[in-house]
């Protein structure tokens, strides 16, 4: 049976807690293009309201601090997504590597080349745990 990404996360045995989800809907909404057009109307909107502040240099402030508090925020979210995608996606590889290399052991009995090779595929499988 085939599953997509999207039809593995709403299974009900989802056992990830409350902010991994949220991490994940937010990288999923600014990910999109109305994400980036929402951005560029608030600063299109900042950029005609010179008229309603009487000093430039608060003008000027205001779109700073909103920018580095909402690019903080958004820096952590999205590091955090990358770095539970990166272990997930490390996870996969290593399972296809132990099979892979139990199907080397099973061809190996009589080829010397094929058991090295399954000796260096199983000693990468975690190196990146050791590193």
């Amino acid at each position: 049976m085939v599953r997509n990404a999207k039809a593995a996360r709403q299974q009900p045995t989802d056992q990830r807690s409350a902010f991994d989800r949220f991490v994940e809907q937010i990288e999923l909404r600014v990910s999109q293009a109305p994400f980036f057009g929402i951005c560029a109307g608030v600063v299109a909107l900042w950029v005609v309201s010179i008229p309603l502040w009487k000093d430039l240099h608060e003008w000027q402030i205001a779109i700073h601090t909103a920018g580095a508090v909402f690019t903080l925020l958004l820096v952590v979210l999205l590091e955090n997504a990358s770095r539970r995608a990166t272990e997930a996606l490390q996870e996969k590889l290593n399972v296809i590597a132990e099979a892979l290399a139990a199907l080397l052991d099973s061809s190996a009995r009589d080829n010397p080349e094929l058991r090295k090779a399954e000796e260096k595929l199983r000693e990468a499988v975690g190196l990146e745990d050791r590193h």
